[in-house]
């Protein structure tokens, strides 16, 4: 970073650093040490008013630029990141406590998302003409305008990357919002801006907490916001948003269920008890945290996954040896813990875990924790804990198994484990989700991703990722 401090006191504005309004700050806690090595400006309505403001000046301009340009400048910026991937992964490590190789792979995935959403750039046609029962027609697609993005802390730069990356190829202007736990990354992100030639006030970042969120999600100058994040901010959100008739595209909490049919090979569903059901330390909304196993097998499953998850690695974000790390602050490790007592009282029984580790007199570390004899109408059951945890659930049948997926208020992901794929694919087209995994937990970045239910509204990613970022106008000729 060219400022070699953590403590800013300024937003990035209308292409370069501009010293805050609000005097306020926010302290950036290491979770794995509970040091304090940095801050960053809890932004005000003045500092949301001056970014936005810069964006409706840029927006013009850069909406008129064609849509071959703004994929080129897309492809600069995913070049300038690549060749900082390494210095943003230490940094999102150090504030999030995401293990540094799970950093690693996640920053390798945000060159990948700017190139796609180049590609649909080239491929954008703004206008076309189409013949109509009343004469001749020219549609036009184009740009929403401002667009508000409210990244949240556990993915920050791929997350960044989903939301500006199709709203830059659509022509629309930006004012991002990070997370208070993860700003710091966002001001290399501001320097790899004036790198790729993104003009002035195309791209902005105001710092803050939910009182800069908010004042985002309210300005009169922002016609779409795209927040991920949890279920109860995405509510206040869109009722925000509904009142202003703006656009809106909602990424929110999951409690997502893995299905595990009766043939299911335990060794080939190993891998996905840390890929699947507790990546990033739990902290990921479509983890398969609900894992629904044929009853007959059931004693099998849970100690095969209580087994599995004692053996994977906990300890410090820096060493690339460790899979789980702590989670990203005090006040997330409290509610964990509260969810593992509640679920002893709900009279669940946990198989493994259920404390802090021994070892570890600092930093917010939780135990990975499997429960057994859990129901579906146990609240560790139905409602997102965001941490290691992982509840095993018996089924009788598969038309039971499916009722007790889709027996929830949300609906983000899913997974089905078979080693009959078409058999898999059958009971993955019966989940009420928005996404569902065979055999798999990835997704690739050219298919729509998002949730149904209490899992939020529209779809990033895909080639209809960029359809939320535009406005289609209509030009009818009489003949």
């Amino acid at each position: 970073m060219a400022d070699n401090t953590f403590h800013r006191t300024t937003h990035f504005i209308d292409g370069r650093l501009q010293q805050a309004h609000s005097t306020a700050r926010i302290d950036v806690v290491n979770p794995a040490s509970e040091e304090v090595f940095g801050s960053v400006v809890d932004g005000d309505d003045v500092d949301v008013d001056a970014a936005v403001h810069a964006a409706r000046a840029a927006s013009a301009d850069w909406a008129a630029t064609s849509p071959t340009e703004r994929g080129d400048r897309l492809r600069a910026l995913a070049d300038a990141f690549e060749a900082r991937s390494d210095e943003v992964s230490a940094l999102v490590s150090r504030q999030n406590g995401t293990p540094i190789g799970l950093a690693k792979a996640m920053q390798t995935m945000v060159p990948a998302n700017y190139r796609y959403f180049a590609s649909l750039a080239d491929d954008l046609r703004v206008e076309e003409q189409r013949t109509t029962m009343t004469g001749d027609a020219v549609i036009r697609r184009e740009p929403v305008g401002v667009v508000g993005a409210i990244v949240p802390w556990n993915g920050p730069q791929p997350l960044t990357a989903w939301k500006i990356g199709p709203a830059l190829a659509a022509g629309c202007t930006t004012v991002i919002k990070p997370a208070a736990e993860t700003s710091l990354d966002s001001f290399v992100l501001a320097e790899l801006f004036a790198e790729a030639g993104l003009p002035d006030g195309v791209a902005n970042i105001v710092t803050g907490g939910r009182e800069t969120g908010a004042a985002l999600v309210r300005h009169p100058g922002v016609r779409k916001i795209a927040f991920t994040g949890s279920t109860a901010a995405g509510k206040a959100i869109a009722a925000q948003c509904a009142s202003d008739l703006k656009h809106v595209t909602l990424e929110l909490g999951g409690k997502s269920a893995g299905i595990l049919l009766d043939d299911v090979d335990l060794q080939a569903f190993k891998p996905f008890v840390m890929s699947a059901c507790t990546p990033n330390t739990g902290q990921t909304c479509r983890a398969l945290t609900r894992i629904l196993a044929p009853r007959e097998r059931y004693d099998e499953i849970v100690d095969f996954i209580a087994d599995t998850m004692k053996a994977i690695p906990l300890g410090d974000p820096d060493d690339p040896a460790n899979f789980f790390g702590p989670l990203v602050n005090a006040t997330q490790r409290d509610r964990v813990e509260a969810y593992l007592t509640l679920g002893v009282e709900e009279g669940a029984r946990i198989v493994t875990g259920g404390g802090r580790p021994e070892g570890f007199d600092r930093g917010y570390y939780v135990e990975p924790t499997v429960f057994r004899d859990v129901r579906n109408d146990m609240r560790i059951a139905r409602e997102e804990i965001f941490g290691p945890v992982v509840v095993v659930l018996p089924y009788d049948s598969v038309d039971e198994a499916v009722a007790i997926a889709n027996d929830s208020d949300y609906g983000l992901g899913g997974g089905v484990f078979s080693p009959d794929v078409d058999k898999a694919t059958d009971v993955a087209r019966r989940i009420v989700s928005g996404t569902v995994g065979v055999n798999s937990a990835s997704f690739p970045m050219d298919a729509p991703f998002g949730g149904v239910k209490n899992s939020g509204l529209g779809r990033e990613l895909g080639p209809t990722a960029l359809d939320a970022y535009l406005e289609y106008k209509t030009i009818f000729r009489g003949v």
